[in-house]
C-alpha cells in the first residue's frame, strides 16, 4: 500500500486527510483512513485527529505552517506504518486562466501561482505556504495542486466577463468562480447516483461560512454566483457578497477608508456577522430571538432564492437543486425557507424528509431536490492517484 495526504492550508488552519491505495492496476479508489486539522496556527495551535472511530486533540503551542506539517506527519506516522506518503494533494484557491485541471507542482508553477496572490490575497499566500512546507516535509512525494477556479473555466464569455474595457478582461479581470472542488465532487456524485440526471441542468448551492452557487450541465460549469474574488455573490459568514461598487467609492470618499480598511470590512466584518451584530454562525442566528438575527437570515435566504432563479435562467431551466456545504447539509430550516415559493420552477419538498437527518432526496415535484455531503478531499486524492498511475 502507498499513502496520499491531502492538505487545505489556510491562514489559521490546515485541514488534512490520509488515504491508502493499492499498488497494482492503478491502485483503485483511494480509501480515507484518517482526517483532521490544525486550528489556531500561531501561539495557540492544536491538532485534531480522527481515526478508527476515535478523536484526539493535541495542544501544539506556537506553530506555523512548517511546524504544523511536522506535527501532522508525527501524528499520522502510527497510522501509516510502513506505507510511505507517495503523493500530496493541495487545494489551491486560484489557478488563474491557465490551469484547467490538477497539475504537478514545481518551482516554476509556484512562482506563477504566487503572481496570482493579488487576485486572492486572503487565500493564495497560505495555500502556497502549505505547499512549500509539504515539499520540505515530503521531498520524495509528488505534489499535486487542485484549483478551485479550474471547474469554472468552461463558462461562456457572457458569464465570464464584466462590462469593462476589453483590456482588463485580457489582464485577468474576469469572473473566476470558486468552490470548484466541491462542485466537481457533487456534480459527479449526482450523475453517478441518479442516472436520469446525466447531462441535466443542475443548480448546486454550496452554503456554508463561505457560500456560492453554480449551474452545471453535463458536469460542466455554466455560471457561478462568485466572480473575480471569493467575496462576490451570496452573503457569507463574514463576507458581503454582492455589493454595488459605488458603495466602495462612497466609503473611500466619505469615511476615508483605505484599501486595507475596505478589505477588512467586506471580507471579515460583514455578511451574517455584520448584519446581525451577533455571530457569523447560522446555527446561532437560527436559535436567536434577536430581530437583527432574523433579518440576517431573511437576507441570506432571499439572496439564495434570487440566485436559483438567475442560474436556472442561465441553464435554460432546472432539473435538480442540490444543497451542500455546512449550512446546506445541516440547516433544514434554511432548505425549507429557500424552497418555499419556488413551486413555479417545479421545486417542492417533503417537510418530514427535509427534517430527517441523512435523507438525501427531499423533493416532491418535477425538479429533484437533493442534500449531498460534499467531499473536496476525495477529489484531491483522486487527482493525486491519477498522477501516480
Amino acid at each position: 500500500m502507498s499513502a496520499i495526504l491531502t492538505l487545505n492550508a489556510g491562514s489559521s488552519s490546515i485541514k488534512f486527510s490520509v488515504y491508502l491505495r493499492g499498488e497494482g492496476d492503478g491502485g483503485g479508489e483511494p480509501e480515507e483512513v484518517a482526517v483532521g486539522q490544525i486550528d489556531g496556527l500561531g501561539p495557540d495551535a492544536k491538532l485534531i485527529l480522527k481515526h478508527d472511530g476515535t478523536k484526539a486533540v493535541t495542544d501544539l503551542g506556537q506553530a506555523d505552517h512548517k511546524a504544523g506539517l511536522k506535527a501532522i506527519l508525527d501524528a499520522i506516522q502510527p497510522i501509516l506504518g510502513d506505507n510511505a506518503v507517495t503523493g500530496v494533494g493541495h487545494r489551491v484557491v486560484h489557478g488563474g486562466t491557465g490551469h484547467l485541471a490538477p497539475a504537478v507542482l514545481n518551482d516554476e508553477i509556484l512562482t506563477e501561482l504566487a503572481g496570482l496572490e493579488p487576485l486572492a490575497p486572503l487565500h493564495q499566500p497560505h495555500n502556497l505556504a502549505g505547499i512549500r512546507a509539504a515539499m520540505e516535509a515530503f521531498p520524495d512525494a509528488i505534489q499535486v495542486g487542485c484549483f478551485d477556479t479550474a471547474f469554472h473555466r468552461s463558462h461562456p464569455f457572457v458569464n465570464d466577463t464584466y462590462a469593462l474595457p476589453r483590456k482588463f478582461f485580457e489582464e485577468g479581470v474576469r469572473r473566476y468562480g470558486f468552490h470548484g472542488l466541491s462542485y466537481d465532487y457533487v456534480s459527479g456524485y449526482v450523475e453517478e447516483t441518479y442516472p436520469d440526471l446525466q447531462d441535466a441542468r443542475v443548480v448546486i448551492a454550496h452554503l456554508g461560512n463561505g457560500a456560492s452557487m453554480c449551474c452545471v450541465k453535463g458536469r460542466r460549469s455554466i455560471a457561478s454566483s462568485m466572480g473575480f474574488s471569493a467575496v462576490d455573490g451570496l452573503p457569507m459568514g463574514t463576507r458581503t457578497g454582492q455589493i454595488d461598487p459605488s458603495v466602495i467609492l462612497y466609503l473611500m470618499d466619505n469615511h476615508g477608508m483605505a484599501s486595507k480598511d475596505i478589505s477588512d470590512l467586506i471580507y471579515k466584518q460583514s455578511g451574517l456577522l455584520g448584519m446581525s451584530g451577533i455571530s457569523n454562525d447560522m446555527r446561532t442566528l437560527l436559535e436567536s430571538d434577536a430581530e437583527s438575527a432574523k433579518e440576517a437570515v431573511d437576507y441570506f435566504v432571499a439572496r439564495v432564492k434570487r440566485e436559483i432563479g438567475a442560474l436556472a435562467a442561465m441553464g435554460g431551466g432546472i432539473d435538480a437543486l442540490v444543497f451542500t456545504g455546512g449550512i446546506g447539509e445541516n440547516a433544514w430550516q434554511i432548505r425549507e425557507r429557500v424552497c418555499e415559493g419556488l413551486e413555479f420552477l417545479g421545486v417542492t419538498i417533503d417537510a418530514d424528509a427535509n427534517q430527517a437527518r441523512g435523507t438525501e432526496s427531499i423533493g416532491t415535484g418535477p425538479v429533484k431536490v437533493l442534500v449531498v455531503q460534499t467531499d473536496e478531499e476525495r477529489v484531491i486524492a483522486r487527482a493525486v492517484a491519477s498522477h501516480l498511475g
